[in-house]
């Protein structure tokens, strides 16, 4: 009995001293600014020489639910703590690798988008930045366009999230 003793001590020693130590950590990698509470993002209007119709609606809603959904913050339209407001610059399909005959094996599509982030709380991290995705496929664009769409719309806003509150 006496032999358990002194494990048992360190264990609640250890135990004692864990539980007083204060650790701050989220699963996505983000740290909210202390006071933020809420976040407005405005619609990122089409600019690109190329224009899809229903781009910036879905590039806009993607970037409010990345929001939404990893870092707890209100969405609201106006009186935010933070704001997101940006343009999409550039929509583009380019060969990636040619095939003998001189046809796409493999093309790329890329999305360019511009962001200004105003952060009213912490003013210093506030930026304006560019950020751009691509993919590449094979075969014609029309019967992946939705999808591929949406796969640079999740990198993108995993970047722009990223930089925002990881500054990464």
């Amino acid at each position: 009995m006496k032999q358990l003793r002194p494990p048992l001590l360190i264990g609640i020693l250890c135990l004692l001293v864990c539980s007083s130590c204060k650790v701050k950590y989220s699963l996505s990698g983000g740290s909210i600014p202390e006071g933020m509470k809420t976040m407005a993002v405005l619609f990122f209007e089409n600019t690109a020489p190329q224009v899809v119709p229903t781009l910036s609606n879905e590039f806009t809603e993607a970037l409010k639910e990345r929001i939404r959904s990893q870092s707890g913050l209100s969405m609201v339209t106006s009186d935010a703590d933070g704001i997101m407001e940006g343009r999409i610059t550039g929509y583009s399909i380019t060969s990636s690798a040619v095939e003998g005959n001189n046809r796409a094996a493999l093309n790329k599509l890329t999305i360019t988008v511009n962001v200004k982030y105003t952060n009213n709380v912490k003013t210093d991290d506030s930026f304006e930045q560019s950020f751009s995705r691509f993919v590449e496929f094979s075969g014609q664009i029309q019967s992946q366009e939705s999808e591929l769409i949406r796969q640079i719309n999740q990198m993108l806003t995993e970047d722009i999230y990223n930089r925002a509150f990881a500054n990464w």
